[in-house]
């Protein structure tokens, strides 16, 4: 039996730019790099009748996603900068503060492993810029607002 390792560039990050009731998923195009990070809060459960063996127990989980990306000009446009609107929404939600700053998303595997979640979560924006060579920035944290919810069945890649 051949097996196949899976790749990291096959994560899919959507971003809901309607409401919660008629949601509109709309794809984060340029992303160059993704991370998913599960913190646990341990807390020890050991006991006397254990044998002198420690234990733990999870009390509290948190989610987020560090995400990096490119703004890219359309190639269809190329004197007027178009950005994507997938991006732009993250960046609108990033430059608020309190609630402003919660957007819905969902992110899933687009190779078919069923890794697939929705939630909310806070825009942590890191802003632009950059060296005079260098190509602008999309980078963005996204912390997690409760719990996820596990999608099942996934989604397909759809385009807003």
């Amino acid at each position: 039996m051949t097996t196949r390792s899976l790749l990291a560039k096959d994560w899919q990050l959507d971003v809901n730019t309607g409401t919660s009731s008629v949601p509109v998923w709309t794809p984060v195009k340029g992303m160059t790099s993704f991370k998913e990070t599960i913190a646990s809060t341990m807390e020890d459960d050991s006991d006397f009748d254990s044998d002198g063996w420690g234990s733990d127990q999870t009390t509290q989980r948190k989610w987020s996603l560090e995400c990096e990306g490119k703004r890219k000009r359309d190639a269809d446009n190329p004197t007027t900068f178009v950005p994507d609107s997938g991006q732009q929404f993250i960046i609108d939600a990033g430059n608020l503060v309190g609630i402003g700053s919660n957007i819905q998303i969902r992110y899933y595997r687009k190779d078919g492993a069923p890794d697939a979640w929705q939630g909310f979560a806070s825009v942590d924006y890191s802003g632009g810029g950059g060296a005079v060579t260098a190509l602008e920035p999309c980078n963005f944290k996204l912390n997690g607002q409760g719990k996820r919810t596990k999608l099942d069945p996934y989604p397909t890649l759809t385009t807003a």
